[in-house]
């Protein structure tokens, strides 16, 4: 792990520079430009709140909170948790495909492609929590103070889809069909998480199973921190945590094994 802290430290202009340049170029020759970034999560936020508050009546199993308002919330928090993941992925299977020309530079430092990636996704997340945080308050008039919490559980979550984005990336240079099962995965993976009910709600038997889901607990735990206002389960945080640093090695170090073949094969 000192060694991925060490390559993005040490490419930490590059990484920035080119993470801005992902950002504004998405929305270059846009009427509302940037202003997108900002307009689509208030807008997500207004068609859930009215979908499930007024039409559906919707409510959250299991919650003593009365307000159906809190239901728009509550899948708003799941839904930017799975978004984040989901373009992180859905990129990475041609992340190094359409960078041919970093491929031929052998200087270039190719393990921070999913790193730029990311931090485009990431970006965007920010942008959506920071929606979700100001409905929260416009909506409850207050904020719980365990959103403080927030970094410390989206920490283990980027370094697991930092992994799984090696992984894939280095993966899809060789399985161009790579890019038709993650598009296949990623759907089974936000039904079958506490995205649209809690774990709860699942039978019981299959509950432990959900947790194999690397989406399970931190939707769960940052419903918990930011809308209930409940302490982090920091037990299960320090397993993810350990689980993230295996994936994220094993990640990089397939990404590391492949990457001496990628020119041969573009």
């Amino acid at each position: 792990m000192k060694n991925v802290i060490r390559l993005f430290y040490n490419h930490r202009t590059l990484i920035s520079e080119m993470i801005r340049r992902e950002v504004f170029g998405r929305y270059r020759e846009q009427f509302g430009g940037l202003a997108w970034s900002f307009l689509n999560p208030l807008i997500m936020l207004g068609i859930y709140t009215f979908f499930f508050s007024i039409v559906f009546k919707a409510r959250w199993a299991g919650t003593i909170r009365e307000s159906h308002l809190d239901f728009a919330l509550i899948l708003f928090a799941g839904l930017i948790t799975y978004g984040f993941l989901a373009e992180c992925l859905s990129r990475a299977p041609h992340l190094i495909i359409s960078n041919v020309n970093f491929v031929k530079k052998i200087v270039f430092p190719l393990e921070v492609l999913p790193g730029i990636a990311m931090g485009s996704a990431l970006f965007h997340a920010c942008i959506s929590f920071s929606t979700l945080i100001l409905a929260q308050i416009v909506m409850s008039g207050s904020l719980p103070w365990t959103i403080i919490f927030l970094p410390v559980i989206m920490l283990p979550l980027m370094i697991m889809t930092l992994g799984f984005t090696w992984f894939i990336s280095a993966t899809g240079v060789y399985i161009r069909d790579i890019s038709q099962i993650v598009g296949f995965l990623l759907p089974i993976l936000m039904f079958v998480s506490p995205i649209f009910c809690p774990v709860s709600a699942f039978p019981e038997r299959f509950q432990p199973f959900l947790f194999l889901n690397p989406l399970t607990f931190p939707v769960e735990e940052i419903r918990n921190i930011v809308i209930f206002g409940n302490l982090p389960h920091w037990k299960g945080l320090a397993i993810y945590y350990l689980i993230s640093l295996v994936i994220a090695h094993l990640g990089l170090s397939w990404f590391q094994k492949t990457r001496s073949g990628f020119a041969d094969v573009l």
